[in-house]
């Protein structure tokens, strides 16, 4: 098999499975989470049953112009995601993944709606919160291994991680923002704590808001791939040890929003940019002066 073959293979694979086992994980953290507080929990395919059911329901829309944004929203997400697993530049990834925020926040902002529009706002700071991370962890992965390109990454005879934990570990702190888990969920919330409604989606309805839920298992099945990326190396048994990587994080991540009371957005920017500093910064410095 030509590597051409194999970058197809893996792009069809993330577009056909990662809304499954992204539904799947969605259902696993309803049913930890309900563990967690003595419940018995829904099924793990309830968030299947949700996506359906919100297929047929009426969308109610101001304008053409949402259904564009947040199809883009979906789009891009996809493109990352397949760029990702394409084993392109990490860069472009991270990238990508910017733009598509975006694309959800403008969606957003498009109704007249203050709770829409304030969950928008928070959106952004949010972003502004977990970015510096972000681009710290592409270039840590540059010192680690010398290049961005993730196929050349995953081809190292040491992991990544062996060189960057403390980068490991601020990304996997930012995490808690990006899969909107407490204490960070300030936009947004799956529980029924969020002051503005439902705050960036409190305007969508029916098929819109199927599609953010299906660009949502997108995007975290690409988010586990890149705390994979840190512990993939050349060697065959990385991979599994990867996997069980993503699943001790995905957990911590659920533990973390079934245990912390949500924070003030100025609490969630400061924390995250200390973070960024102390555990990336530093590590690259380190890191600088070693090799």
């Amino acid at each position: 098999m030509d590597i051409h073959t194999a970058v197809l293979i893996r792009v069809i694979a993330f577009i056909v499975l990662a809304p499954f086992l992204g539904g799947f994980l969605a259902g696993l953290d309803r049913k930890i989470t309900a563990r967690m507080q003595g419940r018995k929990g829904p099924s793990v395919l309830q968030p299947f049953y949700d996506v359906a059911k919100l297929l047929n329901k009426e969308t109610l829309s101001i304008g053409r112009m949402q259904y564009l944004y947040m199809f883009c929203f979906l789009a891009f997400i996809i493109f990352t995601g397949s760029c990702f697993f394409a084993g392109l530049d990490i860069l472009l990834v991270f990238f990508v993944l910017t733009t598509a925020v975006m694309f959800f926040v403008l969606a957003a902002s498009f109704p007249n709606s203050p709770f829409s529009r304030m969950g928008a706002m928070r959106e952004l700071a949010q972003m502004l919160a977990y970015e510096p991370m972000v681009i710290l962890a592409a270039i840590g992965f540059y010192q680690a291994t010398g290049t961005f390109v993730i196929n050349d990454i995953v081809k190292q005879d040491v992991s990544a991680i062996v060189y960057i934990p403390g980068i490991f570990i601020g990304f996997v702190y930012i995490l808690t923002i990006k899969f909107r888990k407490s204490p960070f969920d300030i936009s947004t919330s799956h529980h029924a704590h969020q002051e503005m409604v439902k705050g960036i989606t409190t305007e969508l309805s029916g098929g819109m808001f199927a599609i953010l839920e299906i660009s949502h298992w997108y995007e975290n099945i690409m988010l586990l791939g890149v705390v994979a990326l840190f512990v993939i190396n050349s060697h065959w048994w990385s991979i599994p040890l990867a996997v069980l990587v993503c699943f001790i994080v995905y957990f911590i991540e659920i533990l973390i929003d079934n245990t912390c009371a949500r924070v003030k957005w100025k609490v969630m920017l400061s924390s995250a940019w200390t973070i960024s500093f102390i555990l990336g910064t530093v590590n690259l410095l380190i890191l600088q002066y070693l090799f």
